[in-house]
């Protein structure tokens, strides 16, 4: 699961898995009827224009070509740099923890990459020459970083003029459901410290100098999966329980109804999981 997360989100949340309390035994009476989250998750994504092979999108007007020299700034375990990889880009992974790097750059190794390299780096600065990028990637990053502009500037310095940046951050609405409800690690360092209203995020992006391209936002699914998963209180590495199980099947059935994707639509507008930029550099 958490390559899921990072796959989808960034997978930035450190949670203690000491903290995290076993499943009730009423809930684990009857055998559960297992759900694959990541498959739907991915499935809705696609919806959203996420990971389009054909026209080697990583995300719609966001195109990586073997040309590109890719930065992916808070990689993760490396899920967005793989696609580029397998674009035949040259990769930069970079990440504040050492293992993630590694075994990012390990991940990325038997791909067409004409180029693989990791940098452990906090962003402060960023261990890189000045415009060396096409395409820079920071997904759910600047909600763990104590200066979000001071990021930006750090992720403009890095790219050439005309580059194109991918960047996303948790809504609002979505995260504020979360208090009282997520433990109280998930809003402190080294995970969410701040909560950027929508506004915020498009005002930062253009104040560092970026002009937005496209604006969008995807993964209703996923910001009722979390409320449930709070309440479910089972390991994030095996999340099944009855109720995270239904959801997702829930949902599934909704994707593959004639109307779903117009009701899909409707609630990523009302409480989307994330905001998406993508932004050019002049």
């Amino acid at each position: 699961m958490r390559k899921l997360i990072s796959r989808l989100f960034g997978g930035k949340l450190a949670i203690n898995p000491a903290t995290v309390m076993p499943q009730s035994p009423a809930a684990s009476a009857a055998p559960l009827q297992e759900a694959n989250h990541f498959d739907i998750g991915l499935k809705d994504a696609g919806f959203d224009g996420w990971y389009r092979v054909e026209s080697g999108e990583l995300y719609e007007g966001f195109a990586i070509g073997v040309d590109d020299v890719v930065v992916d700034v808070g990689c993760g375990e490396g899920g967005c740099a793989l696609f580029c990889a397998n674009r035949g880009a040259h990769v930069i992974v970079a990440d504040i923890d050492a293992a993630k790097v590694a075994a990012s750059v390990q991940r990325l190794a038997d791909t067409p990459a004409r180029k693989v390299e990791g940098v452990v780096s906090d962003a402060n600065p960023l261990l890189l020459g000045d415009g060396i990028a096409s395409r820079i990637i920071s997904m759910e990053v600047m909600e763990h970083v104590d200066d979000p502009a001071q990021f930006l500037r750090e992720l403009v310095r890095i790219g050439k003029p005309g580059a194109q940046y991918l960047l996303t951050v948790p809504d609002p609405v979505a995260e504020q459901l979360q208090v009282g409800l997520a433990p109280e690690v998930y809003f402190q360092k080294p995970n969410h410290v701040r909560i950027i209203q929508r506004d915020e995020f498009a005002k930062l992006v253009t104040d560092a100098g970026l002009v937005i391209e496209r604006q969008g936002s995807y993964g209703f699914y996923w910001s009722l999966w979390w409320l449930f998963f709070w309440v479910c209180k089972v390991d994030l590495s095996n999340p099944q329980h009855p109720l995270l199980n239904s959801w997702t099947r829930t949902w599934e059935a909704l994707l593959d109804s004639p109307q779903g994707n117009q009701v899909r639509k409707s609630m990523n507008d009302l409480m989307p999981k994330c905001q998406v930029i993508v932004a050019r550099k002049p």
